[in-house]
């Protein structure tokens, strides 16, 4: 345990709090400014998907060597090289004149991003003792609660009366600040590494980029056998990456993480139940704004009721496991969850928008007991070396599901309005309902679970 300097121990919380706010509001504040920059881009609001996708999936694949880097070339240096890249970024993101441009720098915001918030995240927990671990990380995550309510108002207002190149410049300042926090405050922690199974990093990483592009290309006409082969050959990789795991004494990711019953179906469940979730925060603010022909600001506010519901519910999310299981739980509220996403399917008209905000709120409280309960069952049995490459793992997974369930619900309304001709409108009602139903399904996985599994985690 390294000694903390006063000014350090009171302080050093703030470092997370800081990079957790940039990487989330960064995530987040994007959603209701993808139509004014589709237009200024020259590009249709509904094919913008790829300017979301390039940074979840970039943080997918380079999480898991944020902690081996921080081990290798100290905690201090790899946080403040971080943030000067994700600056870098978003700097980039800010010039782009054509959509390639924004998702290349996309994608360079999200190297600094991966590194950034789990090294941060990681110079807390070797920092303080663990009696004092959990008062410091409810401190230092208030941000993360706080930047999904401000994100997409803070992004509609921007775009409307400002232009949405601040979208990303507005980084710049928060990233300066916490450069110098960093400076002054983070220590420069080092641990012995083994090397880096970079074989398996390039496996893993080529997998999911090719899983990304099946589904994108699967959507669009004429390129339906570049998405078949796309996939075959993400399929491949990850049977290259378990034979080349299985042979390995430090896999990137252990296989023996899947012996572990709680962890594999918590694994899995989090990838499907997160595929219909993470898609509606894309496609509500465009079915608002195309559609229904909302103003940025407006769909922004419409959008805050999630994060509102998501934080109100937090007190109780305990309690309610307590009471009625980790198994009853996922099961119950994920069902819960894809019949609201099919209510909103049931939305045909702007007048009706008084009504989102109900059902809005519900949901953000859904999601936010899913995401916990998901996430807790998923670690809650891991041992010893177990723990930091199951939470590296986890992290990467609900990335990736993110990835996925963006591409999947954006081409699922491609397809619908270009292939089969449906109206706008109907091709979102429609996605809806094929969001909805698969969420649905993936609540019957969790049935694998056993009434009394995570019990011991309360």
């Amino acid at each position: 345990m390294v000694t903390l300097t006063p000014t350090q121990d009171k302080y050093l919380p703030y470092v997370l709090a800081v990079a957790l706010f940039m990487q989330i509001l960064d995530a987040t504040i994007l959603n209701t400014s993808l139509p004014q920059m589709a237009q200024a881009l020259g590009e249709s609001p509904l094919k913008m998907q790829w300017a979301v996708i390039s940074y979840a999936l970039t943080l997918a694949i380079f999480i898991p060597i944020s902690g081996f880097l921080a081990d290798k070339y100290g905690t201090r240096r790899v946080f403040l090289s971080a943030v000067i890249i994700f600056c870098v970024g978003s700097l980039l993101c800010a010039a782009s004149q054509t959509l390639d441009f924004l998702v290349a720098s996309r994608v360079v915001q999200g190297i600094g991003g991966a590194m950034m918030t789990p090294v941060a995240r990681l110079i807390l927990v070797k920092s303080y003792p663990r009696n004092k671990l959990l008062t410091v990380m409810n401190f230092a995550v208030i941000p993360a609660l706080v930047a999904p309510l401000v994100g997409p108002v803070l992004g509609g207002y921007i775009v409307q009366y400002a232009s949405w190149h601040w979208i990303f410049l507005i980084n710049i300042p928060m990233g300066v600040a916490g450069f110098i926090m960093g400076k002054k405050l983070v220590p420069a922690l080092y641990e012995d590494t083994k090397r880096l199974d970079w074989t398996g990093f390039v496996l893993f990483a080529a997998a999911a980029c090719g899983f990304t592009l099946a589904v994108e290309f699967g959507s669009q006409t004429g390129r339906g056998i570049y998405g078949l082969l796309l996939g075959l050959g993400a399929s491949l990789l990850i049977g290259a990456y378990i034979w080349h795991a299985k042979r390995r004494a430090a896999p990137l990711f252990p296989l023996s993480l899947f012996d572990i019953r709680t962890f594999r179906i918590g694994i899995t469940g989090n990838l499907f139940t997160r595929l219909g979730i993470s898609a509606v925060p894309f496609l509500l603010p465009l079915l608002l704004q195309v559609v229904f022909e909302y103003s940025p600001s407006q769909a922004g506010w419409l959008l805050a009721p999630i994060a509102v519901g998501a934080i109100g519910i937090k007190p109780w999310v305990s309690k309610i496991i307590q009471r009625f299981s980790y198994r009853k739980v996922l099961v119950y509220n994920t069902l819960f969850m894809g019949s609201l996403i099919i209510v909103l399917a049931q939305f045909n008209d702007a007048s009706q928008w008084l009504w989102f905000i109900p059902i809005l709120t519900v949901m953000g409280a859904c999601n936010s007991m899913q995401f916990s309960a998901m996430n807790t069952i998923t670690i809650g049995d891991l041992q010893g070396t177990q723990t930091s490459s199951g939470n590296s793992l986890m992290a990467v997974n609900q990335q990736l599901a993110i990835s996925f369930g963006i591409a999947f619900g954006a081409a699922v309304l491609n397809l619908l309005r270009e292939r089969l001709q449906m109206d706008t409108l109907v091709a979102f009602q429609t996605t809806y309902w094929i969001l909805g139903i698969l969420t649905i399904l993936s609540g019957l996985y969790f049935l694998r679970l056993k009434p009394e599994d995570g019990r011991g985690l309360y």
